[in-house]
């Protein structure tokens, strides 16, 4: 069985149960989202397969 995973749904899953567990850490979270879903964008996903 093969699994692929995409960055950018990982990382929205991980970022919202750390939104649900601390909500006060909301905008720390939602800033390091938009910095890893920017820099993906600009430099592609070529060395971040898993």
């Amino acid at each position: 069985m093969n699994l692929h995973l995409s960055i950018g749904p990982l990382v929205s899953v991980i970022a919202g149960v750390l939104i649900l567990i601390m909500p006060r850490l909301l905008g720390y979270i939602v800033a390091i989202y938009l910095i890893v879903i920017g820099l993906v964008g600009l430099f592609g996903t070529g060395a971040l397969h898993a």
